[in-house]
């Protein structure tokens, strides 16, 4: 056929990929769990995501950012008393007009008006109501006095109207009364929407009839509340921003400026109805805006028009309210005040947000955005991928556990004892022992003649992992290991055992049981407090839920106890530890060995009091200590549960 084309097809070269999506889910999760693991807040690290924003791409911080810069800016834009400074003006050189104008006449009427003018108050707004029925013998100085009158009055109106300016500078009375029948209709919408009633029909007719002053054409009444709300609180805020006698002077001005047609009255009942229809725009807020240039009444209420509408949007972008999401943030809002490329950088973020939650990576709690047990399991897995890396470069505990101890179930075959053995002696087999080589003779013992009983593992085990939760675990940089430690050994268990029955408990003052998902949110207790006690006594609740599995305890912790529970069930604190608390954390201890359990203790750190105590229960339970560093910790606690809960040993 002729004509026909050929194509080829291959790698894209037009730069970024067009199909490509513009962020790595899977990248931003990693990007959080790196931060939970190095021992931050889970919160905070999923803040930290779109606040740096992933891949090194525009976070929510930069956008703050430069919201906080054009903040800065606002409020160095000028004085917020330019109207009072400009009426002040304007009428010096009215009055310095009509006294010249009188000093060229002679008649007595000029002297009497001199006489007034001499008289007038120091105050501006009081002087421009003294003069309102004054006779002006100078042209100039009328249409001066006059332009202070005007010109604040066309300043206010045109600040809440975009669309006023040709209506205010038509001198037809007729436009005039158009603009006053405008604000009395535009008030009986506001007082029928505030009252509840359907205002659809109303608001179209409204429209039709005064739309021309609303070039933003509005598509509700909402719409149209929410830009008159926003002006006028503007200027409420200015009024609050001046001093005293600054707000008792631009009163003063604005009520003569707009007292013609009624337009004071109907303005004051506009301000009220808004304010009463969104009393969340910070009405009454104060700004201290400086700068040498005196501004405008309209340019000092866009001013803070400016920095009410970017303290918004710096509260949305901070994400400080419980609940938070990205979808609080209004874009358009951000593409008016920051521009398109931000906008598109806000939409990035809020498409990243809700792939992570629609493919199963995030979850909403009662405080907002949290990891859901998929991220979890993920985040485990580096955990133990970590810990395994750890174990084949040599780095983990050099403790030898040869075999089952007592807690073991009985085979019925038994072998010689060796040092180091904790399976019962075999008393009858160690006796005959000793009877085969001495004969008829007197008995004697010899080391070589004692057998032990040999054990297996029982097919599943128990294990309560108690982690120290005090805040001396975050000041000696531990809070991030023993946390990458119980979500490895959690997802081990899950994955490879999960026969086995594990139990993540933490202590502080108090103890409490935890899931991962609660492991990787919990943050330190800054209540002061090592309740070992608790810990034992819920580890073993839990062991006893287990009855028939093989009971293991692993305590990590960098302090003594200094808490325990006193009869009322309420915690008791104190350092130096106390004896009662030293006694009743002995016997958790001691019920726990009484019952069969594997007590291993991980020490960090060298408090020698600290020491002393878990030498003592290692000899008291027949459990180890180990004291690996930091780095080595969840090498030595997943390597001790592995060989613990290991089948048959044989010698």
């Amino acid at each position: 056929m002729k004509g026909r084309g050929r194509f080829r097809y291959g790698a894209w070269r037009g730069g970024p990929d067009p199909l490509a999506p513009p962020y790595d889910v899977r990248g931003a999760v990693d990007q959080v769990g790196a931060e939970v693991l190095a021992g931050g807040s889970l919160r905070e690290a999923l803040r930290n995501l779109l606040r740096r924003g992933p891949d090194g791409g525009r976070g929510l911080d930069d956008l703050a950012a430069r919201a906080r810069r054009m903040r800065r800016e606002a409020m160095r834009r000028g004085n917020l008393d330019g109207a009072v400074t400009r009426a002040q003006a304007l009428l010096d050189q009215a009055l310095a007009a009509e006294r010249e104008e009188l000093a060229r006449r002679t008649d007595d009427a000029s002297r009497f008006s001199e006489a007034r003018l001499d008289s007038l108050p120091r105050s501006t707004a009081r002087a421009v109501e003294e003069l309102s029925d004054y006779e002006w013998a100078s042209d100039e100085a009328r249409r001066t006095y006059q332009q202070i009158l005007d010109g604040l009055r066309n300043e206010v109106l045109e600040q809440r109207f975009a669309g006023i300016r040709e209506a205010l500078g038509n001198p037809d009375p007729a436009a005039q009364r158009r603009l006053a029948e405008m604000l009395g209709d535009l008030n009986d919408l506001l007082d029928r929407h505030a009252r509840g009633e359907d205002t659809t029909d109303a608001f179209a007719e409204f429209m039709r009839r005064h739309g021309e002053f609303f070039p933003e054409r509005p598509g509700s009444v909402e719409e149209l509340i929410d830009a008159l709300a926003r002006r006028a609180a503007a200027g409420e805020r200015l009024m609050r921003s001046l001093s005293p006698q600054q707000q008792e002077e631009l009163s003063r001005l604005m009520a003569q400026a707009l007292g013609n047609a009624g337009l004071a009255d109907q303005m004051a009942r506009l301000t009220a109805n808004l304010r009463t229809l969104r009393p969340d725009l910070g009405w009454d807020r104060r700004s201290q805006v400086r700068g040498q240039r005196g501004l405008g009444y309209g340019e000092a209420a866009g001013a803070l028009a400016e920095i009410g509408d970017l303290d918004e949007l710096l509260d949305q972008l901070g994400q400080e309210h419980p609940g938070a999401t990205l979808d609080d943030i209004d874009v358009e809002a951000v593409e008016r005040i920051l521009g398109r490329g931000a906008a598109g950088d806000v939409r990035r973020l809020q498409e990243l947000e809700r792939e992570l939650r629609r493919q199963g990576w995030l979850a909403r709690g009662g405080e907002g955005l949290t990891l859901s047990p998929k991220a979890l399991r993920r985040l485990g897995g580096t955990a133990l991928r970590r810990v395994f890396a750890s174990l084949e470069t040599g780095r983990r505990g050099q403790h030898d556990l040869r075999d089952a101890g007592a807690a073991g179930e009985i085979t019925g075959a038994s072998r010689p004892w060796e040092y180091g053995d904790e399976q019962p002696i075999d008393v009858v087999r160690t006796v005959t022992n000793a009877v085969r080589r001495g004969g008829a003779g007197p008995v004697s013992l010899q080391v070589d003649d004692f057998e032990v009983v040999e054990t297996e593992r029982r097919a599943s085990a128990a294990v309560a992992l108690c982690v120290d939760l005090s805040y001396s675990m975050v000041a000696e940089d531990r809070w991030g290991p023993m946390k990458q430690t119980a979500l490895a050994l959690s997802h081990l268990v899950a994955t490879k055992f999960p026969q086995d029955a594990l139990q993540i408990i933490g202590f502080g003052r108090y103890a409490m049981r935890l899931t991962p998902e609660e492991l990787a949110a919990v943050e330190p207790d800054y209540v002061q407090g090592t309740n070992l006690q608790h810990a034992l006594q819920l580890a073993g609740r839990h062991l006893r839920k287990h009855s028939g599995a093989e009971p293991v305890v692993l305590v990590v912790t960098d302090g003594e106890p200094t808490a325990h529970l006193a009869d009322d069930g309420e915690a008791v604190f104190f350092w130096p530890p106390l004896t009662e608390t030293v006694q009743a954390t002995v016997a958790e201890v001691d019920a726990l060995t009484r019952y069969g359990a594997t007590l291993n203790l991980f020490m960090l750190g060298e408090d020698p009091g600290l020491r002393r105590f878990v030498d003592a229960v290692a000899r008291r339970s027949g459990g180890r200590v180990f004291t690996p560093d930091t780095e080595d910790l969840g090498s030595y606690v997943v390597n001790d549960y592995i060989r613990a809960r290991r089948g048959r040993v044989s010698r």
